[in-house]
């Protein structure tokens, strides 16, 4: 159980890179690893690690380490992945067809419930194993769905009023690929994911280290 003190962000950001090498470990039959050893596979110092997992309660014995197992789930309970998500897209287009077909959705504790457009020519079409929904007559079907999760690539001149609409039919979290940010009401969260803001960060990166080689 996570302690009662306020939790840093950083802190949770590094959280999911736990769940996903813990995840690699279990699939590889490792049943142990001690804070070193993750910290060199994750090029994040023990220290950290335990600083990290410190946070939420004990969960090494010194001498032995760390249960890869029981850390893992205790993890995915933290985050809330042992519970499950259903999710929908709404935009079938290149990158919400992409997403569709993520094959760690399910891995991850999120259930692909519907897929979500307004264009005719994709409407009925099969993604997935699912069939493309009008976002027309949203009211139509995600109640009946019940999502918890949008996840938005559409035009960002659509995306302000695709998220109105599905945070009025009861959705309270957002992922937003749309390159532009959403405000919502106190409720609800959101996600904001910029892929051209990494993108020009990489180029940064990669600047500095042609200044550092000359």
């Amino acid at each position: 159980m996570a302690n009662e003190k306020k939790i840093s962000f950083e802190v949770i950001k590094r959280l999911p890179r736990y769940y996903r090498y813990l995840g690699e470990l279990k699939s590889n039959n490792i049943t142990r690893i001690s804070s070193k050893e993750l910290s060199r596979r994750m090029n994040v110092t023990a220290s950290q690690i335990r600083q990290d997992l410190n946070c939420f309660g004990g969960f090494g014995q010194q001498g032995y380490g760390y249960n890869v197992e029981d850390l893992h789930e205790a993890i995915g309970d933290i985050l809330g992945l042992n519970n499950g998500h259903k999710t929908i897209i709404v935009g079938a287009g290149n990158l919400g067809r992409a997403l569709a077909n993520y094959k760690s959705f399910e891995k991850r504790g999120f259930k692909l419930v519907g897929i979500f457009d307004i264009n005719n020519i994709k409407i009925g079409q099969n993604i997935a194993g699912l069939d493309v929904l009008d976002f027309n007559e949203a009211e139509k079907y995600i109640p009946d769905l019940a999502p918890d999760i949008a996840i938005i690539t559409v035009p960002k001149e659509a995306a302000g009023s695709v998220a109105k609409k599905v945070i009025s039919l009861g959705i309270k979290g957002l992922l937003n690929f749309s390159y532009t940010d959403i405000d919502v009401p106190d409720g609800v969260e959101i996600e904001n994911v910029h892929l051209s803001d990494s993108l020009m960060t990489l180029s940064y990166k990669l600047e500095q280290q042609k200044k550092l080689n000359q």
